[in-house]
């Protein structure tokens, strides 16, 4: 190995270490040290003629998704679609970055971890403080309708928490509920029970489900957590049953209007969201409509309609109220960019790290690497709401842990564990 690449993987994993930080606070410096990161991966694979990472199939995929979002913007015919769909590869080579270069030792990942768990740490208290006192650190009160913003001013802290939850305090609890005192078990117990509640009070919907489905996930994973597990869920439960008490913004949020958007899905802004992606693919099954596609095309009336054989008939499917800046899940926006075809592709990427992650969990259980696992297993979920897969406060956070998630459970000839 050349001299200057112990040096060139120092900087890059005091860059890895620094992003939770700024994507909470600085997307622009998040971006910067992602690029970094990625940009000093290649140049050490330059200098050490070492190109074996990009013989993993998932790379090749990436890279295929990549090519394929490309040509679709280009064939759009819109200049900054093609322009962000040029640089978008950035995402794919910092994650394998981690996998095989910055992250590769137990140490380096011990540091993220901590790091992380800083970030998760510090969601909770400000949540807290604006519960209990009316507003965060920086004077922010909690959203009209009733979310806790948490260290945000707007409604961020629901996602941003889950994709924190599972990957720093998660394994803090797993390890002390694995501990043979009782009193570190009871410790870990009483802190899955503040987490859960901390999620239900923050009262975003779709956050407080698929923390349920990880949580779900990682009782089967780990035996003794199956006990905190339950009794998180019964306490859950009550602190539903007593909202209106504890919190009748959340409550109404939560339950109410829940609800009521379930009741009618297809006529709910989700539902028209995704119908209107649905017919934009039909009609553009091959190629899609390019990086922000959605974005860019929904408010073309040739998709102002849904699919009446299916039982969602309403003509315009909402007009221009069925446009977002993107579709809110992540399979529809790699669809309406790159088409069905883009679509194939990152199902089989889907499949290869989670095939790779959880044969490892199953073989050889770590509290770190089964959190992990679950934490990937939620993030690409297919049935969820999402915020957009290509922004960075949600896309550096997704492929950070899919690249630190398989650095974690690379095959043992391959970690320097």
């Amino acid at each position: 190995m050349n001299s200057a690449s112990p040096r060139l993987q120092q900087a890059a994993l005091g860059a890895t270490i620094l992003l939770p930080a700024f994507f909470f606070y600085g997307r622009a410096i998040a971006d910067a040290l992602l690029s970094l990161t990625a940009i000093l991966f290649l140049v050490h694979s330059a200098i050490n003629r070492d190109w074996r990472w990009t013989e993993k199939l998932w790379v090749r995929l990436s890279f295929l998704l990549w090519l394929l979002i490309l040509l679709s913007s280009v064939v759009s015919g819109k200049t900054h679609s093609s322009l962000e769909a040029l640089v978008l590869v950035r995402l794919f080579i910092f994650a394998a970055a981690l996998e095989s270069w910055v992250l590769v030792s137990a140490e380096s990942r011990s540091w993220l971890g901590i790091s992380v768990a800083i970030a998760a740490i510090w969601l909770v208290v400000e949540c807290w403080q604006q519960y209990l006192f009316g507003h965060n650190s920086l004077g922010d009160a909690r959203w009209p309708d009733g979310s806790l913003t948490g260290p945000f001013f707007k409604p961020r802290a629901g996602p941003q928490f889950l994709l924190v939850f599972f990957t720093g305090l998660m394994p803090l609890v797993v390890t002390r509920i694995q501990r043979p005192d009782w009193l570190a078990r009871i410790a870990g117990a009483a802190a899955l029970i503040f987490l859960v509640l901390t999620m239900i009070l923050i009262g975003q919907r779709m956050p407080n489900l698929l923390m349920v489905f990880g949580l779900c996930l990682s009782a089967l994973l780990v035996k003794r957590l199956r006990v905190p597990f339950a009794l998180a869920m019964a306490m859950g439960i009550i602190a539903l049953i007593a909202l209106p008490v504890l919190s009748p913004p959340t409550y109404a949020k939560l339950i109410i209007k829940f609800t009521s958007q379930m009741s009618h899905f297809p006529r709910s802004p989700y539902g028209q969201l995704y119908t209107r992606a649905a017919v934009m693919v039909v009609a553009h099954p091959w190629l899609g409509l390019g990086f922000d596609g959605f974005r860019d095309f929904c408010t073309n009336p040739a998709y102002f309609h849904g699919f009446p054989a299916l039982g969602i008939p309403n003509a315009d499917n909402g007009g221009l109220r069925g446009c977002n800046i993107h579709p809110h899940n992540y399979y529809l926006q790699i669809a309406t960019s790159a088409g069905v075809p883009g679509l194939l592709v990152f199902l089989a990427m889907v499949g290869l790290w989670l095939n790779r992650m959880i044969r490892l969990v199953w073989s050889a259980p770590d509290p770190r690497q089964a959190m992990l696992t679950v934490a990937c297993c939620v993030i690409l979920w297919p049935v969820a709401s999402t915020s957009s897969l290509f922004t960075l406060s949600t896309a550096g956070w997704v492929f950070m842990t899919i690249g630190w998630s398989l650095a974690a459970s690379a095959p043992r000839a391959d970690r320097a564990d």
